[in-house]
C-alpha cells in the first residue's frame, strides 16, 4: 500500500502550484495520486517512494516547506 505524505508549502499563486504540479508530474508512475491547494498551501501525495525523496523534489521548486509528515489515511 502507498504511503500519503502531506506537505505544507508556501505558494503564493498559480505559478508555484504549476511548478510542483510539473515536477509530481515528472516523477511518474512513482507517484500514484497528488493534489495541489494553493488556497490551503498544502500537497498531499501518494507514492512508494520516501518521504525525503518527495520532499527534495518539491524543494527544488524553490519552494519551502514548512512541515512535512506521514499520514495514516489514504490519499482520496
Amino acid at each position: 500500500m502507498p504511503n500519503h505524505y502531506h506537505f505544507d508549502v508556501v505558494m503564493t499563486c498559480s505559478g508555484c502550484s504549476n511548478a510542483i504540479d510539473r515536477v509530481l508530474k515528472r516523477m511518474g508512475p512513482d507517484v500514484s495520486k497528488y493534489t495541489i491547494s494553493l488556497e490551503n498551501q498544502a500537497v498531499d501525495v501518494e507514492t512508494d517512494l520516501p518521504l525525503e525523496t518527495v520532499l527534495t523534489k518539491i524543494e527544488r521548486t524553490g519552494k519551502e516547506v514548512r512541515n512535512s509528515s506521514v499520514v495514516d489515511t489514504p490519499l482520496i
